[in-house]
């Protein structure tokens, strides 16, 4: 009986959620606001719960000023109340995702403060971390992450922390601090996918450093190892660092002997790059491995005109657009997600209104972006702004649609030699890798089957 209660109770949970994540909630709560206020604009108080319910309907859907206008009056009005926490943690989270991370470690500080033995004041440290991070004070990251590592041994963040002390260590060049975090994570996490995943995290600091023998010797380890389930690498990419370094070591042959060893498949991101490797040495013309006439029905080109009109104009490849759209929608017009994006390319309705009006919609609505033509305007916008901001890399760009520009630049900045492969290699969020791969194979699939005019070969 108690299994059953605690299931209802779960499904109750993760019903209030959806409800808070759906445009019908949104439009009541925003009609509500407009009724609730006094003469002079500002809000009327609401019962304690009203106001919390208020800013999570309008934070699901990042509209985040009015969720911080709602969490404020619990600040003013309600500072004992049951839902202070996350009320704090709610308005730290805001600024975060507004990329006022300043703004943000303040709201954290207060939460970790008075709330400490919550889960909102562990996760409000977490993201205090992240936000130094953001804010290039690594040295100040590292030892946020290494106080809740001695706070919270069992706490929600713990394996996540050890792996951003040892990249936050690397960032500032504490190399053998570094090296001891992943000796520490090795001992700590030993044959959990952390373990791996910090021995991932040496190997990519070897590279760094062009340090090309220890990079084979890092590479090797984790060969032998042979443990990625569950971890944010794969012995495909492990080889392939390997034959990189060994290419660097003027190792040619050998070089060659591991990229081959790298099976050519179109869901293989470093599969494909190997097989390029692989017939640039012969001279031969590199092809996409199983990709047929029977693949057009699974990489279908849906809304060319929008896509030729939008897309070519900002000077991206239309095929790059609809490998986000497969990834993103699987190309359906009224898809939503749980992180309240819209339409096509999933657009969350913050980052629509920086391109809006360049993309020749001024008056757009949250909603409108469910129309395929107002969401590959402004989708085209954004993509292109990215473009500029990553020199064209793709592999970037897409790390960014997924993860965000600030990311996507610190892991474009560690990454030396400036490389696709190894730009892939450095994302440190694993849906934002595992995105990148899926998005990057579908983009070979459709040049392979389209030219850039979206035409059958």
């Amino acid at each position: 009986m108690k299994k059953i209660i605690v299931s209802i109770a779960l499904l109750f949970v993760f019903s209030a959620g959806l409800l808070a994540q759906s445009d019908a909630a949104l439009s009541q709560v925003t009609l509500k606001d407009k009724t609730t206020r006094d003469a002079g604009g500002r809000l009327s108080t609401l019962p304690a719960a009203e106001h919390l319910y208020r800013a999570e309907v309008y934070m699901a859907n990042r509209h985040f000023p009015e969720a911080r206008e709602h969490w404020q009056k619990i600040f003013a009005v309600y500072p004992t109340d049951a839902g202070m926490a996350k009320a704090l943690l709610g308005t730290g989270r805001s600024f975060m995702w507004e990329r006022e991370y300043a703004q943000a470690v303040f709201w954290f500080d207060k939460a970790v403060k008075d709330f400490a033995v919550t889960k909102e004041g562990r996760e409000s440290l977490a993201f205090k971390g992240a936000s130094l991070v953001r804010l290039g004070k690594n040295a100040e990251a590292a030892q946020t992450y290494q106080l809740y590592a001695a706070m919270f041994p069992t706490g929600e963040k713990i394996e996540s922390s050890y792996l951003n002390i040892i990249d936050a260590l690397r960032e500032i060049q504490r190399y053998d601090e570094a090296n001891l975090w992943v000796d520490k994570a090795r001992t700590r996490f030993s044959e959990l996918p952390t373990a791996t995943n910090a021995l991932h995290a040496r190997l990519r600091m070897e590279i760094s450093r062009q340090n090309w023998r220890k990079a084979v010797e890092a590479a090797d380890v984790l060969r032998s190892l042979n443990n990625f389930r569950g971890s944010m690498s794969s012995l495909d990419e492990v080889n392939y660092l390997k034959a990189f370094a060994l290419e660097k070591l003027g190792k040619i042959g050998e070089a060659i002997a591991v990229y081959s060893a790298i099976p050519n498949t179109y869901n293989s991101y470093y599969g494909g790059l190997a097989y390029e490797k692989v017939n640039a040495a012969s001279n031969r013309v590199a092809k996409t491995a199983s990709v047929s006439a029977t693949n057009a029905s699974d990489y279908p080109v849906l809304y060319r005109a929008e896509l030729l009109k939008y897309a070519k104009s900002k000077g991206i490849d239309p095929r790059f657009v609809l490998a986000i759209m497969k990834q993103e929608s699987s190309f359906r017009a009224a898809a939503k997600s749980p992180a309240a994006a819209r339409g096509l390319l999933q657009l969350v309705y913050d980052t629509a209104l920086k391109y809006n009006k360049q993309a020749g919609f001024p008056q757009m609505q949250a909603d409108d972006l469910y129309q395929p033509a107002v969401n590959i305007a402004i989708g085209s916008a954004y993509i292109g702004d990215l473009k500029s901001q990553f020199s064209g890399m793709y592999e970037a760009i897409a790390a960014s649609y997924n993860g965000g520009e600030d990311n996507a630049a610190r892991w474009l900045a560690r990454s030396n030699p400036k490389n696709a492969a190894i730009f892939a290699s450095e994302v440190g969020f694993a849906e934002t890798k595992n995105y990148v791969f899926k998005v990057m194979n579908n983009y070979r699939v459709y040049r392979e089957l389209y030219t850039e005019d979206l035409l059958r070969k």
